[in-house]
C-alpha cells in the first residue's frame, strides 16, 4: 500500500469513529474525491485492517461503516494544520467579540498540542504558517460588539429561549425570539419580534444595549434556518418587497472575473455568445447591491430589477482600473 492511500485509510478510520452514526459511500466520494467503486474499495479496507468496524443500514437506505472504539489517539496523522485551523478560528472569534467561542478553541487547540508525539515540531511549524499569514480577519472598520450581549443570544439560542432587550432607542425592554446570528462587517440576530410580527427580521447587535436570557422556551418559525433566511438577501438587509430576480451582465473584458466570484450562493452563470457574463439570482437589498456594484465601473449593467438600475444610473465610472 502507497503512504498516500495508507494515509486516506487512517483519515476513513478517523471519519468513521468520529460521525456518530458512521459515514456513507456517497460521503466518502466527497471527502475524498473518489469515484464509488473506490469508495467501495476503501470500506473494504477498512473493514480488513480494523476489528472494530460496523455497518449500519439507515433510514435512508445508504450503509454507513462506523468504527467502534478505535483508540483514535493512536490513529492521528500530522496535526499542524489543525492547529493552525482552530488559532484562526480563535481569532476570528475574539475580533468578532464571541469571547466564550474564542477560548473554546483555545482550549480545543491547547488539548490537541497536548496529546501530540511531537509537540514542540508541530507547534513550530503552525506558528510558522500562522506568522506568514498576517491578517487572519477582513480589514477595514467593523463595529465592536459587547461580548456579554453575545454571551446571552448564544445561550438563548441553545434553548431556544426568548431574550429580553432594550433596543437602539427604546425606552422599554422588548421580548424578542432569537432563530439565528448574521455574522459580518455589521452582525444581525435574526429574531422575532411577537408584539409586533410573525416574521423573522433582523436586529443589529451592536445596538441591543442590555440582554437577558429568560427561562421562556419558544416554538421556532417552521422550516426556518438560518442559511435560507440569508440567502434572501444580497448582504444582510431583508426586504420582502425589494426580493426577486436580480440580472447583471458584466462586460466580456470582466467576464472571466465575475466568473470567480460568489455573488449569491443560488446564482447562475450564463455565458453569452460575445465573451459576455450574465449572473442571476433572487434577493433583496438594491442598496447593498449598489455598493458592490459601484466597485465594476462601467464593466457591469443592471438588467434587473428596473429600481437597481436606476439606483446605479449616473454612477458607472469608466475610469476604475483594476477590477475587483
Amino acid at each position: 500500500m502507497s503512504f498516500s492511500k495508507a494515509q486516506d485509510l487512517v483519515r476513513l478510520a478517523q471519519l468513521a469513529a468520529a460521525r456518530r452514526g458512521g459515514i456513507s459511500l456517497e460521503e466518502i466520494c466527497a471527502e475524498f474525491g473518489v469515484a464509488h467503486r473506490t469508495a467501495q474499495r476503501m470500506t473494504d479496507a477498512l473493514e480488513a485492517t480494523f476489528g472494530t468496524v460496523e455497518t449500519v443500514d439507515g433510514d435512508d437506505r445508504k450503509r454507513r461503516w462506523r468504527l467502534v472504539d478505535p483508540g483514535r489517539t493512536r490513529l492521528q496523522l500530522r496535526q499542524e494544520t489543525g492547529i493552525e485551523a482552530l488559532e484562526i478560528a480563535a481569532r476570528s472569534a475574539q475580533a468578532e467579540g464571541r469571547l466564550r467561542h474564542a477560548r473554546a478553541l483555545h482550549d480545543l487547540r491547547d488539548g490537541l498540542l497536548a496529546g501530540a508525539p511531537a509537540r514542540a515540531r508541530v507547534e513550530a511549524d503552525a506558528e510558522a504558517v500562522l506568522a506568514a499569514m498576517g491578517q487572519v480577519t477582513r480589514p477595514g472598520p467593523k463595529v465592536s460588539l459587547a461580548p456579554e450581549i453575545l454571551d446571552a443570544i448564544i445561550e438563548a439560542l441553545r434553548g431556544p429561549f426568548r431574550l429580553r432587550v432594550l433596543y437602539n432607542q427604546d425606552s422599554k425592554p422588548r421580548i424578542l425570539e432569537p432563530h439565528g446570528v448574521l455574522l459580518g462587517h455589521r452582525t444581525y440576530l435574526a429574531a422575532r419580534d411577537p408584539a409586533k410580527s410573525e416574521e423573522v427580521r433582523n436586529f443589529r447587535i451592536d445596538l441591543i444595549h442590555t440582554a437577558e436570557t429568560l427561562n421562556e422556551s419558544f416554538a421556532l418559525k417552521d422550516g426556518f434556518t438560518i442559511a435560507d433566511y440569508a440567502a434572501q438577501a444580497f448582504g444582510v438587509w431583508q426586504d420582502p418587497a425589494q426580493y426577486g430576480e436580480v440580472v447583471w451582465r458584466f462586460l466580456p473584458d470582466a467576464a472571466a472575473r465575475a466568473a470567480g466570484f460568489r455573488f449569491h450562493p443560488m446564482q447562475v452563470l450564463e455565458p453569452q455568445q460575445d465573451g459576455s457574463l450574465i449572473v442571476r439570482f433572487h434577493a433583496a437589498g438594491w442598496l447593498e447591491m449598489a455598493w458592490h456594484l459601484y466597485q465594476w465601473g462601467d464593466k457591469v449593467e443592471v438588467l434587473s430589477p428596473p429600481e437597481l438600475r436606476k439606483l446605479v444610473e449616473g454612477h458607472r465610472r469608466a475610469d476604475f482600473g483594476p477590477l475587483p
